[in-house]
């Protein structure tokens, strides 16, 4: 949907460019004056920037603020006690309390789940701006800049190290995520816990905990890089190159042949969401938790997180390891988290789609209201 947009908005502006470039602001050919190209190329800019802000804040708030909460919240349990009956029967009368009897039965407790906070976005937001205000929702932005901002940086030089391979590009970004695991496990930290006094730069985890979140790291950047490869791979394996080349091949194709192709084509699409939905979402996820299961104890979670895990993890002062094995991080991920997660990413990509929708239409509507009648194409 991004790429789209940004090809509709490239196009427009490249339009307008052109047309002013050349010095012919006329409608396919007549002799009628094409308009304003200034007005509607600095329009379309601005539109494209307005954007551009707007899916990120959408991707940064929802994709990756909500779902990282959404990958750590332990839903809790109410316990209700109820004192056992004086009568069997439905419909005894109540007794007052001088005239009950003694029993030796135990009162009995009931365990109902509350609802998770993350089980909606709207209750996410109440419970982030209650919890730390109104700006709760960017938090941990400074750290993601940062760290973007390093990883860019890391990677060209890699990159230019390692050669511009596409196996190399790929052996250099693995290697860029595994070195700034610590800072990656900082906005994590960040995101998850309650407001501290401290300035995030502060709040670096340790090495020791930078070394126990490596493999989950490296596991999580190899998924992602399958993403690529196994689409790649089977766009080989089913020699599509040549009609993307030579579009015109496929037109001498017989009916059965073409057919071949198309779904070729399909199994190629559908292999980087089964991989991205098989491989990076349960990579994401074990990184995430082993992430949170490292968070120091003096820090409070925003949301209930059980640092247990189920009693699978003790904490190092009492001899355990302090950290939870990737194995368990999964595990304990239950069903009903995995629905709320996935769930989650939908009404994300829905955002998305309305969002990149209502630019398109406001573009449009823009090079209306400065062209008149006359718009480009």
């Amino acid at each position: 949907m991004s790429g789209i947009a940004h090809h509709l908005v490239k196009r427009g502006i490249d339009a307008t460019q052109e047309k002013y470039r050349t010095g012919s602001f006329t409608q396919d050919g007549d002799n009628k004056p094409f308009g304003h190209p200034h007005a509607v190329a600095a329009a379309l800019i601005i539109t494209s920037v307005l954007w551009f802000f707007a899916m990120s804040a959408v991707q940064y708030v929802y994709g990756g603020v909500v779902a990282v909460l959404t990958m750590i919240e332990t839903p809790t349990a109410t316990a209700f006690k109820v004192d056992p009956a004086e009568s069997e029967e439905a419909d005894a009368p109540l007794l007052a309390a001088d005239e009950k009897k003694e029993t030796t039965t135990e009162p009995e407790l009931f365990y109902v789940k509350t609802k998770p906070i993350t089980s909606k976005i709207r209750t996410t937001m109440r419970h982030l701006v209650a919890e730390a205000g109104p700006w709760a929702r960017f938090r941990g932005l400074q750290v993601a800049l940062a760290y973007h901002f390093v990883h860019h940086l890391l990677l060209q030089i890699l990159t230019a190290l390692f050669g511009g391979a596409m196996i190399s590009q790929s052996f250099a970004a693995v290697v860029t995520a595994v070195v700034l695991c610590r800072l990656q496990m900082l906005w994590t930290h960040v995101v998850i816990s309650t407001p501290s006094e401290k300035k995030w730069y502060r709040r670096f985890p340790t090495i020791d905990a930078g070394k126990k979140v490596i493999l989950p790291t490296a596991v999580w950047a190899l998924a992602e890089q399958a993403t690529i490869y196994v689409p790649i791979t089977l766009f080989v394996v089913f020699d599509l190159e040549g009609y993307f080349r030579n579009p015109n091949t496929f037109n001498d194709l017989s009916p059965m042949q073409q057919k071949s192709v198309m779904l070729a084509s399909f199994a190629v699409m559908m292999s980087g969401i089964v991989t991205a939905v098989l491989i990076v979402f349960p990579a994401s996820v074990t990184l995430k938790r082993v992430q949170a299961s490292l968070l120091p104890e003096e820090n409070d979670t925003i949301v209930p997180f059980d640092r247990t895990f189920g009693g699978k993890v003790q904490p190092q002062v009492v001899g355990g390891t302090g950290v939870v094995s990737m194995l368990d991080a999964w595990k304990t991920f239950d069903w009903a988290a995995r629905f709320r997660l996935v769930k989650l990413y939908a009404k994300v990509f829905a955002i998305q789609v309305a969002t990149t929708v209502f630019f398109v239409l406001f573009a449009v509507f823009q090079v209306r209201m400065i062209n008149g009648d006359y718009i480009l194409y």
